[in-house]
């Protein structure tokens, strides 16, 4: 189907549409957990970027994995998602 794409998380491979946020797509495959925090499973709240409980390990290809925020990153074909580790900016937990 025109404007799909394909990503993956932690292994999975999932349809995307193209221009849609890495929250959008994930969400829409049942893809509630994005990061694991001291606290407990951490997932989308403020939709906007400012929160950082979206924030995902992405690597693109030919690229080291970065921690980036869901909510405000695009999907790009081919791109590897995975739950982010517990390296958030200090303060944010």
């Amino acid at each position: 189907m025109r404007g799909e794409i394909t990503i993956s998380f932690e292994g999975r491979s999932l349809c995307a549409r193209a221009g849609e946020s890495v929250a959008a797509a994930l969400l829409r495959h049942g893809i509630r957990r994005f990061r694991m925090s001291p606290t407990g499973p951490r997932g989308p709240v403020c939709g906007m970027g400012v929160c950082f409980e979206c924030s995902v390990e992405v690597t693109r290809a030919g690229e080291s994995p970065i921690v980036l925020r869901a909510c405000v990153t695009p999907v790009e074909d081919g791109m590897k998602i995975a739950a982010a580790p517990n390296t958030l900016p200090e303060g944010l937990v």
